[in-house]
């Protein structure tokens, strides 16, 4: 039998509505079994230690285990790869950060994903300042006496990083840059023979995270000059940030956020950015984030268009010192 027109068309688009009602039904349901964050770095790293600080509360708030999966290599980006190409269910989220989503873009002349493209932003959950600190006898005490003797030093001065294309040695590139400073840099095979260094009066500043310079800072081994962003950081909070001592809305700090993979439907990446945001604001969990020098950020830069505008923007802030460095990836 013929069926009328407008009864084919009905049932025409019935069908087309399905993938949309099924896709609904699941971002509904979800979670109903566990689910997995990739953390791009080996255990123990800082961006693993966030990560399973938020694990156990995530899991309690989803009525999911979320389970920490640690895939190390390629300077974070084999474990964000693996998200990208993922399910876009819900169930495989990456705890990216300023060099898996926004300097291995430039780092590396054939990135595994772009950043900015092949991830669903989820929420921006915290930064972790970086200082510039110096030789403890280097005479100047404040950032803009800094850059007067560094400009009239320049060409006898050195600066130290863990290595060549290191957070530290980018940080202190774009600093250098933003200056107009000329120093010539020192590569180390790690962050502690950088600060031994430093220490013993062999170079003249290093850009390193906050919280691990905290010893010697109290232990006047070394001089801090400024954090490295635009407001102060918890972990010194005595410091007077960049931009405060006059260079305008520098920021160097490393960001930390989530990320689901490319068409993971709105309902999840909501109740997902729901939950880390309930988590985010335990006392107990910040608390934790502040011990281990991570600064949680305002509730107004959590939403997943402010992440999507941050990684666009990052990716385009580090290239030029990066590009600068001739540190290039294969």
């Amino acid at each position: 039998m013929k069926l009328p027109r407008r009864h084919f068309l009905q049932l025409a688009a019935g069908a087309a509505a399905l993938p949309a009602v099924s896709r609904f039904a699941r971002a509904q349901a979800y979670p109903s079994r566990p689910v997995t964050m990739v953390v791009p770095y080996p255990a123990g790293a800082g961006v693993d230690v966030l990560g399973r600080i938020l694990a156990p509360r995530l899991s309690e708030l989803l009525g999911q285990q979320v389970i920490v999966e640690n895939i190390g290599g390629t300077g974070g980006m084999a474990g964000s790869a693996r998200v990208a190409r993922a399910s876009p269910d819900g169930y495989t989220f990456v705890l990216g950060n300023t060099g898996t989503h926004a300097q291995n873009q430039t780092l590396y002349k054939n990135p595994l994903y772009n950043a900015a493209t092949d991830f669903a932003p989820v929420v921006l959950i915290a930064e972790t300042p970086q200082v510039l600190v110096a030789r403890k006898d280097l005479p100047a005490d404040t950032l803009p006496e800094f850059i007067a003797y560094a400009k009239a030093n320049q060409a006898r001065m050195q600066y130290g990083s863990a290595g060549a294309g290191s957070p530290g040695h980018l940080t202190c590139m774009l600093f250098n840059a933003s200056s107009g400073i000329g120093v010539t840099h020192i590569p180390y095979r790690g962050a502690a023979p950088a600060m031994q260094d430093l220490i013993a009066g062999r170079i003249d500043y290093l850009c390193t995270i906050a919280s691990t310079v905290i010893p010697q800072l109290e232990g006047r081994t070394i001089k801090a000059i400024a954090v490295l962003s635009r407001d102060r950081s918890s972990s010194v909070p005595a410091l007077a940030s960049a931009h405060e001592q006059g260079l305008a809305d520098f920021d160097a700090s490393t960001w930390l956020g989530f990320f689901l993979p490319k068409g993971t439907p709105a309902p999840i990446v909501q109740k997902l950015q729901d939950a880390t945001v309930a988590a985010m604001n335990m006392p107990a969990v910040q608390q934790r984030l502040k011990e281990t020098g991570n600064d949680v950020v305002a509730p107004e830069r959590r939403s997943p268009a402010y992440l999507q505008k941050l990684v666009e923007s990052e990716i385009a802030k580090w290239a030029a010192p990066i590009k600068a460095s001739g540190v290039v990836g294969e």
